[in-house]
């Protein structure tokens, strides 16, 4: 049973696998591997400067002749990265957090495909009456922001009978070849993982959040808005650290947080990074990284190794087909 599905068709790719933005930790190595390995690789932007967004589309397709897309995350104006990334030829534009509609006919008369994250069956209806083409339905399992609060076994099928024949693609507690399985059973034409390419050796995180990923248990996590200096109420999930323990000791209060204010790291070039900070540990970091914003979703504790994306990417595709085979031979 091949893992293929017309989302693979749709999008100009071989497994219907697509690699999240991730934020930070995505860059054009990442996107590029798992473009490579038959995937969709995808670049978040929202938070780059605009001089630079051009550059790393660019490196990215210097990297891969394949397919690959970008995120924009709509809490911000997202006009001038969008305009450079379609001018690129970026095809795939993946939009978060807010009302994709002004910005849909725009990517259409550029040739590229909208996608849109959504976190119920409505919201993927009004998606998909603005023109957008695939929805990702974000299941409330998943790492960092997170938009509804439905786990995936109910949301995925609701979007699904909702929007169909639009192909929906499922995120949130996906780690492994079971999840797949599932998703694709659920009526899901492709998976979304952030959190198993936060365990990759291209993300581009600090070797402390990769290694948090890996040896963290699927209980490990908390939901809300700790994290939330730079993004302000924005529910998100991130593994629990030492900051977490320290807000939850307090009570978990909304003011006078224990610590708040407090510069506990620093970038390379010394631009201090605070408590409570919504900034993710990165590569060149120094200071109490293991107390910043470790964004990974349950599915950590399915995830217990760092591996290059194309193995990532084969490994799962080859065991999904397996589950599939198995689950066919168990239906029968």
């Amino acid at each position: 049973m091949a893992l293929r599905t017309s989302l693979c068709d749709f999008l100009g790719i071989d497994v219907p696998i697509i690699q999240a933005p991730i934020g930070s930790g995505s860059g054009p190595r990442l996107a590029a591997a798992v473009s490579n390995a038959g995937g969709l690789g995808m670049l978040s932007v929202t938070w780059r400067p605009v001089d630079e967004v051009r550059a790393v589309v660019r490196e990215t397709q210097r990297l891969t002749r394949r397919p690959f897309g970008v995120n924009l995350v709509l809490h911000w104006d997202p006009r001038e990265r969008l305009e450079i990334c379609l001018a690129e030829g970026v095809k795939a534009i993946s939009f978060f957090w807010g009302d994709p509609t002004p910005y849909v006919e725009q990517i259409h008369r550029a040739g590229a495909l909208v996608m849109q994250t959504v976190g119920s069956a409505e919201d993927a209806r009004h998606a998909v009456a603005a023109g957008v083409d695939i929805v990702v339905a974000q299941g409330w399992e998943a790492g960092g922001h997170v938009w509804g609060q439905v786990g995936s076994m109910v949301l995925i099928p609701a979007v699904v009978d909702a929007v169909e024949p639009v192909p929906v693609v499922a995120a949130g507690g996906i780690g492994d070849r079971r999840g797949i399985a599932a998703a694709l059973m659920l009526g899901a034409s492709g998976v979304w993982l952030g959190t198993r390419f936060l365990a990759s050796e291209e993300a581009t995180v600090h070797p402390i959040h990769k290694e948090m990923v890996i040896t963290h248990a699927e209980t490990d996590t908390v939901y809300g808005e700790v994290f939330n200096v730079g993004w302000a109420n924005a529910p998100h999930r991130a593994l629990s650290n030492s900051t977490v323990e320290r807000w939850e000791t307090a009570g978990s209060p909304t003011a006078n947080r224990p610590g708040s204010g407090e510069s506990i790291a620093a970038y390379s070039d010394g631009t201090p990074v605070v408590r409570y900070s919504d900034i993710m540990p990165g590569p060149g970091m120094t200071g109490d990284l293991e107390a910043l914003a470790c964004y990974a979703g349950q599915s950590s504790g399915l995830i217990h190794s760092i591996e290059p994306a194309a193995q990532i990417v084969a490994t799962l595709v080859k065991e999904a087909e397996d589950a599939l085979k198995g689950g066919a031979r168990m239906v029968g």
